[in-house]
């Protein structure tokens, strides 16, 4: 057996990491942004400190945000 397994499966699981904070870091800044605009502080508040991989900020930003006119 070689021992190339195991740090060829670490790699890929810290890359899938790193891919899951950008994915998280986009849609958190997106939905922070526009929480501070329409001056709702406790959503603001509950998207700065929860991290749920970026379904809290989607939701937030599809279904609970108020529309810009």
């Amino acid at each position: 057996m070689s021992d190339l397994g195991l740090p060829i499966a670490a790699g890929l699981f810290w890359f899938l990491v790193g891919v899951v904070a950008i994915w998280d870091a986009v849609w958190k800044g997106i939905a922070l942004w526009r929480a501070g605009r329409n001056g709702q502080l406790v959503w603001f508040i509950f998207l700065f400190i929860l991290n749920t991989a970026g379904i809290l900020p989607i939701l937030y930003i599809f279904i609970f945000s108020k529309k810009q006119e």
